[in-house]
Order: C-alpha cells, then sequence, then structure tokens
C-alpha cells in the first residue's frame, strides 16, 4: 500500500516532468497541440450533437416508457440521457488519445524520440512506426480499448442506480478505468517503438499500477477540459513516454539529463 502511495506520487511527478518538457520548447507543444487541436473539434462537434439530439435518442430507445406516467417517463428518460451523455464525455477522453494517435502519430512518434534521446538517453534499435503503421496500431488498439471502455461504461451505469454507492464509489471507479485505459493510449508508441505488443505493453503496466494511475489521473481529469487539453495531452504523452522507459528498463530510472529543465 504504502509502495503504490509512493509510486503514485512518482507517475505525478513524471507527468511533471513532461509538462516542463513541453513547455519549455514550443516546438514539442505545437507538434503535439495540433492533432490535439483536431480531434478537439471532432470529439467537442459528436458531444455536442449527441447533447441536443439525447431526447429523441432516449425516445426512440425506450418505447416501453411510453405508456408510463408523465411524471415517471420523463424522470426516467431524463435520468438515462444523462447517463448516455456523461458516459459519452467520459468515453470521449479515451477516444481522444485514440483519434490523436491515429490522426497525429508521425508527430508523437518525433516527440517521443525526441524525449527519449534528450532525457533517456535513446533507445537502441528503436524501431521506426511511420504514418501507416502508427495509424493501424491507433486503429487496433483504440478500438479494442474503446470497446472495453464500453463495457465499463455500461456496468458503472447499471451500478450507479445503487444508493450511496452509485454516487461516491462509482465515480471513482470511472476516473480509475478512464485513466487506466489513456495510459495504455499514451505508451503506445513508445512500447511500439522498443518492439513491445499490446499484450506486453499492459503486463508491464501492471506491474506498477500505482505509477500508470499518478501520471494518467491528473491527465483525465485535464482533459475533460477540452482546451485545456491541447496542453495537457503533449505533456501527456512526454510523460507517457518517460513512464514507458520506467517500466521497459525498471532498474533505470528516467533521471532528468541535460536538454531539458529539471
Amino acid at each position: 500500500m504504502i509502495k503504490s502511495v509512493r509510486d503514485f506520487g512518482v507517475g505525478i511527478g513524471l507527468l511533471g516532468r513532461g509538462f516542463r518538457i513541453v513547455l519549455s520548447d514550443p516546438r514539442l507543444l505545437l507538434r503535439g497541440a495540433l492533432p490535439a487541436l483536431l480531434t478537439t473539434l471532432l470529439l467537442a462537434g459528436a458531444v455536442v450533437g449527441l447533447a441536443v439530439g439525447v431526447d429523441d435518442l432516449v425516445a426512440w430507445a425506450t418505447p416501453f416508457a411510453d405508456d408510463w406516467s408523465g411524471t415517471w417517463r420523463g424522470l426516467f428518460r431524463t435520468a438515462l440521457g444523462v447517463g448516455v451523455v456523461v458516459g459519452a464525455v467520459a468515453l470521449s477522453v479515451v477516444l481522444f488519445a485514440a483519434v490523436a494517435l491515429i490522426v497525429g502519430g508521425p508527430f508523437y512518434e518525433s516527440i517521443a524520440e525526441e524525449v527519449e534521446d534528450r532525457e533517456l538517453g535513446g533507445v537502441p534499435g528503436a524501431q521506426r512506426i511511420g504514418f501507416a503503421r502508427s495509424a493501424w496500431i491507433g486503429v487496433r488498439d483504440g478500438l479494442r480499448l474503446v470497446l472495453l471502455a464500453l463495457l465499463w461504461a455500461v456496468l458503472l451505469f447499471a451500478l450507479g442506480f445503487i444508493p450511496v454507492f452509485g454516487q461516491t464509489v462509482v465515480p471513482v471507479l470511472s476516473v480509475v478505468v478512464g485513466a487506466w485505459l489513456l495510459a495504455v493510449e499514451l505508451t503506445a508508441i513508445p512500447f511500439v517503438r522498443r518492439g513491445r505488443s499490446l499484450k506486453e505493453r499492459r503486463r508491464a503496466l501492471r506491474t506498477r499500477r500505482g505509477l500508470v494511475l499518478g501520471m494518467a489521473v491528473p491527465v483525465y481529469l485535464l482533459c475533460l477540459v477540452p482546451l485545456l487539453a491541447l496542453v495537457v495531452f503533449p505533456a501527456a504523452f512526454a510523460g507517457g513516454t518517460l513512464l514507458a522507459g520506467k517500466l521497459v528498463a525498471p532498474g533505470a530510472d528516467p533521471a532528468p539529463r541535460e536538454g531539458f529543465p529539471r
């Protein structure tokens, strides 16, 4: 337990270093913000469209409630509509990472390479990914993770109806699950550059859950603010690169090297 708490603090520190890295180098910040901006516009439009049409969607999906009294029908459909929109917002954070990596794969690969070279001393035998391969990896991994997120969203939505538990524990679980899936996305390119598969990536992340969540939970919460994500995501990706380096070589702590401020 103490180790997990300590790891959580170290994870927050990795994210803090990610912020220092990108904020000290406008080139890296701009490189990471451009795909994030495009993705933000796409997903924000989709969420707004869902919010506008959610009443019609819920009414279409619940024809069995047409014969209920007006009060109960209204309460049920309002609660369901709010749940759909909240679930979509939570899912959009994971989707955001997947789409941003698909759209901006070469941008994020170059950020990973620069961070690894200047912070970790490079990655011997690192694989070149390229746009086509990064897009394929993003689509493949993104679909898997989005399906997992949907399954969790359904489960947590159902648990949300349990009195007290649904209003206290479920929101925390939602953040933890979303942050975990986000961490899997953020470490994709650094792991692929090292020739590691999604299965190996997930196994490595499970060895240091506290560390992973320490880096990913603040990112998840900050990315709920759409415009803030333009700065947060490049920093999170730099932090994810450091996290990957720490997990792949657990004996080598990624201490700062010359080139970026401590």
